[in-house]
């Protein structure tokens, strides 16, 4: 996507699947859709790898595999295609081969169609919760995968489910529209510097907080972090961010950037207002700063706004 572009929405939201729940406990259906359907194999130890390949279009495709083709371990039932096939994960180690690279979800998610984005997330964010519920939290007994990967069970027959950590994260600005129009941005204090020298700049974010809102989780991180009071909150849509398993709630707010900057120093560094012109110019990759990866909805946010035209969201 160009900055020209009208986004469409969180591009880890794009989905074609159909999680075909009511199967999960169906042994003799699970049995048939196993030996009928297509495999992705995702290596977690690297960050939810996956092999893809380029597609004349310039976007990227999935691997997937026939059953006999995939590697032993626990099976993941991810859901059922429009043409009716079931698909499911595995983890193993990947080797890529001729035409085909070993990917990460953050690299390449928004090349992915729907159908391969909603495979891969769901694949990645149950795949890290397996891999941190191999025992049980009330007992520390191991735990084996029940219900096609959707349950772990201890040997007292206790049961957990796949959690999402909700967080908030919000682009700031002023509700001015035009090239002119601004919005605010930091850097992140534990950020590493890129290897091409460019600093990062993002929009702000946190962890909803036990018993909060979102929208006071959203006010609270921005004051917080920057200083900033917000006058309007709008919310713009989600997508799951399984690192390790964050479900991404991304809101647009309005603050008067005559407020001084106030900034926490563990959390934030460096922040400023920049005009949608400086931004189109970073997407555009001119200068030293950048923006988050594509695939992330703090860049669907920074693209949604560099489109808007409108002064309030009212209006």
């Amino acid at each position: 996507m160009t900055s020209s572009e009208e986004p469409g929405g969180p591009p880890l939201a794009r989905t074609t699947l159909d999680r075909a729940a009511h199967r999960r406990k169906d042994e003799d259906w699970l049995a048939a859709a196993w030996d009928r359907g297509r495999v992705v194999v995702v290596d977690l130890a690297k960050g939810g790898r996956a092999l893809v390949t380029d597609r004349p279009d310039g976007g990227s495709a999935l691997v997937l595999v026939p059953p006999s083709e995939a590697p032993e371990g626990e099976r993941w039932f991810l859901g059922v295609g429009p043409d009716g096939t079931p698909f499911w994960a595995v983890e193993a180690p990947l080797t890529a081969g001729d035409g085909t690279a070993s990917m990460d979800l953050r690299s390449v998610g928004h090349l992915l169609d729907a159908r391969d984005t909603g495979l891969l997330t769901t694949a990645v964010a149950l795949g890290n919760w397996h891999r941190s519920h191999r025992f049980s939290p009330r007992t520390g007994e191991p735990t084996v995968a029940v219900e096609a990967g959707w349950a772990r069970v201890d040997p007292d027959g206790g049961l957990m489910w796949p959690r999402t950590d909700p967080a908030m994260i919000i682009l700031v600005h002023d509700g001015v529209p035009g090239p002119g129009g601004r919005c605010l941005l930091g850097h992140n204090a534990a950020w590493p510097p890129r290897a091409d020298g460019s600093r990062r700049f993002s929009c702000l974010a946190g962890f909803v907080e036990a018993g909060e809102s979102a929208e006071a989780a959203v006010a609270r991180e921005v004051h917080e972090e920057v200083g900033v009071r917000l006058s309007e909150i709008r919310y713009e849509g989600s997508q799951s961010w399984p690192y390790p398993g964050s479900l991404m709630l991304g809101f647009h707010g309005i603050a008067d950037p005559a407020q001084p900057l106030v900034l926490d120093p563990e959390e934030i560094d460096e922040a400023h207002w920049f005009t949608r012109e400086e931004v189109a110019k970073m997407i555009a990759g001119e200068g030293p700063l950048g923006l988050p990866m594509n695939s992330s909805i703090a860049f669907y946010l920074i693209e949604r706004w560099l489109h808007e035209d409108r002064e309030t969201f009212s209006g």
